[in-house]
């Protein structure tokens, strides 16, 4: 087993823990830059996980690592996308301006929507959250002169200083460096003294609060934060699909989002990553492998994803409403998660890389879950 002995503070303030964590990055991105030779027919697909990626990037902040729970992100993707198109189409802004201007707009909505939910916490935040989500997408059907209302609107392929990004491989790399630039940010604000203030909220709000941290503050600068990145991820999303319409941003996309973050495991910018590529990938294994599975267990499937309670969800480019194998799956595979594995995809690469390193010495009780009580069992 490998320790990592640190001699300096200024360790303590790399980005990375050791050269070996660096070189196994390095390693990784150069993987991803070799991805659209490697499968360049599931260049779609893969533009979709990048872009899922920053979406579980902001909602990761939000709620794991300040322990809000939001039911309407899909309201912040939805201002962020149709923010972009309106000042690059409409007022003919250049394209990076449109994107700031978006994402700002969004980061300010996320201040509007922290600022009356600075009191709620639990069901009662997500209630507020998903209200906010119902009236945005009210005002996205309405709003004629921005959104076209429900008959939509056409969304061109980005042109940056000239540059068209009309091809899948060269729409990748963009998605690519704007998910590693977030990445890189969030990184560093979470080592900053606001995103430790943040874990404190989420760890015990009362702590925090007599240590000095200003909740209003600190929750409010997570709501505008998790906003402006989901509005950056909305201004892609507009080029991915080419096609806006209110009925995209509804609260089934909310929910699949924080699905997202709960599969990829909570409190982790890997697992933002891992369940963007769980979520988005998930759909085309299954079409892969539908035709040769017998109708009969289609069936069976669709009823257990009907009883899981996810009846709809989003593939590539379309919702499907009607029950069906890709839903079934999809909702047995979460019950399982939450079941057998409440860390997530990451919390079971963590264990895996444990369980390698100290073999064969492993002990079953590493990990074992220990149960939490409720404030009223212990008084008895």
């Amino acid at each position: 087993m490998r320790f990592l002995f640190k001699t300096s503070y200024e360790q303590d303030l790399t980005l990375f823990g050791d050269s070996v964590q660096r070189n196994w990055y390095a390693a990784l991105l150069v993987g991803l830059l070799g991805l659209p030779w490697l499968f360049p027919a599931y260049l779609a697909d893969l533009n979709l996980v990048l872009i899922y990626g920053l979406c579980g990037l902001s909602l990761m902040v939000l709620a794991g690592y300040t322990g809000l729970v939001s039911l309407g992100h899909a309201a912040f993707l939805g201002i962020g996308a149709y923010a972009h198109v309106y000042f690059v189409q409409d007022v003919g802004l250049p394209w990076i301006v449109a994107v700031a201007l978006a994402t700002a707009l969004t980061a300010a909505a996320g201040v509007l929507v922290g600022s009356p939910a600075l009191r709620m916490t639990g069901v009662y935040l997500a209630i507020a959250t998903l209200a906010f989500a119902l009236i945005i997408q009210e005002v996205f059907t309405r709003w004629d002169r921005v959104t076209h209302g429900l008959k939509g609107r056409p969304v061109d392929k980005p042109v940056i200083f000239g540059i068209s990004f009309a091809t899948d491989a060269a729409f990748y790399f963009l998605c690519l460096g704007f998910l590693i630039g977030g990445l890189w940010l969030t990184r560093n604000l979470l080592r900053a003294p606001t995103g430790r203030a943040w874990v404190a909220i989420r760890d015990s709000e009362i702590a925090a609060q007599s240590m000095g941290v200003n909740l209003a503050v600190y929750k409010t600068m997570a709501f505008s934060y998790s906003a402006g990145l989901m509005g950056l991820a909305g201004a892609l999303f507009a080029h991915k699909i080419g096609f806006l319409a209110p009925d995209i941003f509804g609260v089934l996309f909310s929910i699949q989002f924080l699905l997202m973050v709960v599969v990829g495991g909570l409190g982790s910018l890997h697992g933002a990553v891992f369940g963007a590529v769980f979520v988005a990938l998930l759909p085309v294994v299954i079409s892969q492998a539908r035709d040769s599975v017998p109708a009969w267990i289609g069936s069976i499937v669709s009823v257990l994803g009907a009883g899981a309670g996810t009846a709809a969800f989003r593939t590539t480019d379309r919702l499907v409403k009607q029950p069906g194998l890709e839903p079934g799956i999809f909702g047995v595979i979460l019950v399982l998660f939450i079941l057998f594995e409440p860390l997530g995809i990451y919390g079971r690469w963590v264990k895996l890389k444990v369980y390698f390193s100290t073999f064969p010495l492993y002990k079953r009780a590493t990990f074992k879950r220990q149960r939490a009580y409720m404030r009223s069992e212990r008084l008895r």
